[in-house]
């Protein structure tokens, strides 16, 4: 498995193959725009959608924003061996949403998800997560450490499914800016070790 593209399977394990995760990297900037006019990722974008209130940075509202985002992905990339992924269908190669790696230290990293709306309650999320648990072991992560609302339950079902263990409650430790702008909110803190 090379870190700049993975294939996912099904939950079920078949050889049928339902996306590919890609580097988000500064040049995936005119792919991104692309699906930015596209339905995948504005359902992604769309600031005023009550389901993106559990993000941990705000929507964005611009093409500049995107810009930004890539910009601090590419400088993850630069930190470490691995990065931020867009999630993409194989179907259609419509874009489902992203996950992946930020490192601590060589031996510690964080991991993530989200998926634009109509991607929900298919195993994607389970999946994308998944394949950064292989992607961490396989490049010698000991612990991958992973963060949710504490309201955010189906994240946390997530979690649990894919082996992380509720390590703690952390109270008042990240603002959710499409939620409570300028509040810290309290989450569950996750962690797999290997």
């Amino acid at each position: 498995m090379t870190p700049s593209a993975i294939t996912g399977k099904s939950e079920n394990h078949s050889n049928s193959f339902r996306w590919t995760l890609k580097s988000c990297r500064p040049s995936a900037s005119c792919c991104v725009a692309h699906h930015l006019r596209g339905p995948a990722l504005s359902s992604i974008a769309t600031p005023a959608t009550r389901w993106l209130r559990y993000l941990s940075w705000p929507t964005h509202r611009s093409l500049a924003d995107t810009h930004a985002f890539l910009a601090w992905s590419d400088a993850e990339w630069r930190k470490g061996p691995a990065g931020s992924y867009l999630v993409f269908s194989r179907k259609d190669n419509g874009l489902l949403g992203g996950t992946g790696l930020s490192f601590k230290s060589p031996t510690c990293a964080v991991t993530g998800y989200v998926l634009a709306r109509d991607a929900w309650g298919q195993g994607y999320a389970t999946e994308s997560l998944l394949a950064m648990v292989d992607l961490a072991r396989e490049l010698g992560v000991k612990r991958l450490e992973a963060i949710c609302h504490i309201d955010h339950r189906a994240s946390a079902h997530v979690m649990e499914k894919c082996g992380f263990q509720l390590e703690e409650i952390l109270r008042k430790h990240t603002e959710f800016p499409n939620l409570s702008p300028g509040q810290r909110s309290d989450v569950f803190s996750y962690a797999r070790c290997f």
